[in-house]
């Protein structure tokens, strides 16, 4: 319970502080936040996310005390890394390129992409480890100096460059905190091995490959926009985006925190086949909480854009979170139902081919759909992007023999969403407002919630009961 306390503060911590830089810096200057946010993420990815993604696979508290080499190598590899970026990221400013970003911004990008991948780092370890007080004490530590730093920089300056530099502070800050609880006995650099490097990276280049072609799509649409609608414009539908990503990570993260390691364990414990059993139903689980999720946002949308956009975002918001919606909930199954498959297997090469997929069709359609007075058309050409990405992975996921989930839970979660959504489609044109959105949540909750008890979707009425039973006991009540 303390981890999920711990995801609800960082994405509570999310959208509040995003939405006040948003607020005080106007759409032109977050343009510039969020090109520059995108940019430091792609790079991130590039160099640091093999890191994150060893220890989520290999690192445990077993490997920490009879396999120090592991860790050892994984801290070598980011200070090696973290110097060549430095390195390389000054000559870039040095050699008189020009890019859609200024200098100043270029270098927090290549900073923020240093402290995001050190905090990444750090939280997958310490989640490896099942260290939940830790983890949610990093989590609250860095929301707390973000909330001060990003969201006062953004206020007091009303400047991109000063929110950057909050960021960049909380990120590292927190760590910085926490060193000596994250430290390992036996992780001195004399330990670190060329083998266990070579393993960490054929596991995880491909999935960083590909996530690093999923990223490049909404930045290149963003710098796309940039160029052609300017910064006020390239605002407009990063905040869309960013708001949009954050609710379907926040419920796909959450998940995946626990679905994924409980696999992982499964693997390790009881062979493969556990594991597919395993992964089976966690597919079920995401799908079942990823659809409702993505078809309530877009119908509490007029009363989440009424509520909390600033103003200079309104209509605009909307319109451009209608044409992403699907694209985000293809995109979520992607990372947090398909992907499982593969990193299990630790046969990850395939993912590649699907992202290449995506980028073929975000490019031609960009290039095809008319221009319009908005970029709607780039959003457009995402969600399809990110669809095909869905199919194409499908596809190669059945060469891998997986175990699909049941078609009960397929039908039930699809029939659940639909009943929900028939019945909160005429509160969707009520005046956009709090008690409208109550209204919405209460509803969408109480059926959605309704038919999952009946049908026992993806076993979650199961589960619920026999995570209830003990507390019931304990009560005394019978």
């Amino acid at each position: 319970m303390r981890v999920l306390f711990a995801f609800f503060v960082n994405i509570l911590f999310n959208f509040v502080i995003g939405l006040l830089v948003a607020k005080f810096i106007g759409p032109e200057e977050y343009g510039r936040f969020a090109l520059t946010l995108a940019t430091a993420v792609a790079v991130q990815t590039a160099f640091f996310d093999w890191l994150r993604l060893g220890a989520t696979r290999f690192y445990s508290e077993r490997v920490r005390s009879e396999e120090p080499a592991l860790r050892a190598t994984l801290d070598i590899g980011f200070a090696t890394l973290a110097f060549a970026l430095a390195a390389g990221a000054g000559l870039l400013l040095l050699s008189g390129a020009h890019f859609a970003l200024s200098n100043g911004l270029i270098g927090l990008a290549m900073a923020a992409a240093v402290s995001n991948g050190l905090f990444d780092y750090h939280t997958a370890l310490v989640r490896a480890r099942f260290q939940d007080r830790l983890y949610t004490r990093l989590i609250v530590v860095k929301n707390l100096m973000a909330f001060c730093l990003t969201g006062g920089g953004a206020f007091w300056f009303g400047s991109a460059k000063m929110a950057l530099i909050g960021a960049i502070l909380s990120l590292t800050g927190s760590i910085v905190l926490a060193r000596a609880s994250l430290a390992d006995p036996g992780a001195e650099p004399r330990n670190a091995r060329a083998s266990v490097a070579a393993a960490l990276m054929r596991y995880s280049l491909p999935i960083v490959a590909a996530n690093l072609l999923y990223l490049s799509i909404p930045l290149a649409n963003r710098s796309i926009i940039a160029v052609f609608y300017g910064f006020s414009e390239t605002g407009q539908f990063s905040l869309a985006y960013d708001i949009g990503t954050k609710a379907v990570q926040a419920v796909g993260s959450t998940l995946d925190v626990l679905l994924f390691q409980i696999a992982v364990a499964t693997h390790e414990r009881d062979g493969a086949m556990s594991s597919k059993a395993q992964l089976g139903q966690n597919m079920a689980i995401v799908f079942a909480i990823i659809l409702p999720a993505c078809t309530g946002i877009w119908l509490i949308l007029p009363s989440i854009e009424q509520l909390i956009v600033p103003v200079a975002f309104r209509g605009q918001f909307g319109e451009y979170l209608t044409f992403m919606m699907g694209g985000l909930f293809c995109f979520g199954l992607i990372q947090y139902a398909i992907n499982p498959i593969f990193q299990i297997e630790k046969k990850t090469a395939p993912l590649i081919g699907a992202a290449l997929a995506a980028c073929g069709v975000d490019a031609i359609l960009v290039l095809a759909l008319p221009y319009r007075a908005h970029a709607t058309g780039l959003a457009i050409a995402q969600t399809c992007a990110y669809a095909a990405a869905f199919l194409v992975l499908l596809y190669l996921a059945r060469y891998s023999k997986p175990q699909w989930p049941r078609l009960h839970d397929l039908w039930a979660t699809t029939l659940g969403t639909i009943g929900m959504a028939a019945a909160l489609l005429p509160l969707r044109e009520s005046d956009p407002g709090l008690l409208t959105l109550v209204e919405q949540v209460a509803a969408g909750t109480i059926i959605y919630g309704f038919s999952v008890f009946v049908f026992n979707t993806a076993g979650l009425r199961h589960l619920l009961i026999t995570r209830l039973r003990p507390v019931v006991a304990g009560l005394g009540i019978s």
